[in-house]
């Protein structure tokens, strides 16, 4: 297949200008932001309420409320003129667009309730009209400077995993590991955990999302950690399992497995194909060894302002894969009642490849 050329987004004015271009095209007055990841891409500003407006012809606008009047001020973009409004955001935005004689707006339909939508249409103002994943196609494709923070992130993730291999011992218990792991993240630089961490012992290392509890590990058992680290609202995502002793030969071969349906994914994917390609690279050798039921989810999925972002690697996902995207590749065995096992690293694509950016141990299953 053949590489789509897309040039990376560098800047939030940029980004905003293709955005833009798709507005015009559209024959649309403005596109409505109102995903809160997508508005700190597109303006800098990093909190937890607000509307941005992309205009058609220029004249962008983002409206929040008075907790964020100095931190809004701080970090949006200066070219986007900023309101801080008394009234509800999308309210004070559908009155500026009208005010301004804009007749049919765009808004992003992942990202508004319907609630919303229904006021929306029930008062006065602009027809909507939604689209869905503009932003987010963009964000799919990292920058230099989105990399170096994913990039720091992941070296975060894995100086804080050596650290937190000493607190592996008899008695520890599931939600203490977990925390003081969070801690040594911040430790080590991290703005905090990337999302709530999973450290899963014996049995409940078979829940490939399972929460941190009042178990206690015994030798002999499986430990599953998933975490990641956050450097300028940019994440990391890293899965290791290690036993405390020997775990037995059904969880020893699983590991084998898993390790090498990992291996697979990474030595095969390569710019232009797609997620479902990418994700029969690793599910073919847990196919092979009589597992495959046991892989429950996808391959993996992208990584950057979000934890679950743009491409998808499964079964189904038709997304190409292309240069400078940053994806994980996860493949996981889950016996119920046994154990689990789940490898991830997070890796960027390039043009000949992938280059792994999590480093910690993992090629031998680790023996406690």
């Amino acid at each position: 297949m053949a590489e789509t050329a897309l040039a990376p987004p560098d800047a939030p004015p940029e980004r905003r200008e293709r955005l833009r271009a798709r507005v015009r095209d559209a024959d649309a007055a403005a596109l409505l932001v109102t995903g809160l990841a997508n508005l700190r891409y597109l303006t800098g500003f990093s909190g937890s309420a607000g509307v941005l407006a992309i205009g058609a012809e220029g004249a962008d606008f983002l409206i929040t409320d008075g907790r964020y009047d100095t931190q809004v001020r701080q970090e949006a973009d200066p070219a986007v003129d900023v309101e801080i409004a008394s009234d509800p955001a999308l309210v004070a935005a559908r009155r500026r667009l009208a005010e301004r004689g804009d007749d049919r707006v765009l808004f992003e339909s992942e990202h508004l309730s319907v609630a919303a939508w229904e006021e929306w249409r029930e008062a006065e103002g602009p027809a909507l009209e939604g689209v869905r994943g503009w932003a987010e196609e963009l964000r799919a494709i990292k920058s230099p400077a989105e990399l170096d923070a994913i990039r720091r992130a992941a070296q975060i993730a894995d100086r804080a995993f050596a650290d937190i291999l000493a607190a592996i011992r008899p008695g520890a218990v599931e939600r203490e590991v977990a925390l003081e792991l969070e801690r040594l993240l911040v430790a080590h630089g991290s703005d905090g955990p990337a999302f709530e961490t999973i450290v899963a012992f014996g049995e409940r290392s078979a829940l490939p999302h399972a929460r941190p509890g009042a178990r206690r590990l015994a030798p002999g058992e499986i430990v599953l950690i998933d975490f990641g680290a956050v450097v300028a609202g940019y994440r990391s995502d890293m899965t290791r399992t290690v036993a405390l002793g020997d775990p037995g030969p059904e969880l020893r071969r699983a590991y084998e497995v898993v390790r090498d349906a990992q291996r697979a994914a990474i030595e095969g994917i390569v710019p232009g194909m797609t997620g479902r390609e990418a994700d029969a690279l690793a599910r073919q050798p847990i196919d092979a060894a009589g597992l495959g039921d046991r892989f429950v989810h996808s391959l993996g999925h992208g990584l950057g302002l979000e934890v679950h972002e743009r491409p998808r690697l499964s079964k189904k996902s038709a997304d190409e894969l292309l240069t400078a995207m940053v994806v994980t590749l996860e493949p996981g065995v889950y016996i119920s009642g046994l154990g689990g096992v789940r490898i991830e690293d997070d890796v960027v694509l390039q043009p000949d490849g992938v280059e792994v950016l999590t480093g910690a141990p993992k090629e031998t299953f680790l023996i406690l």
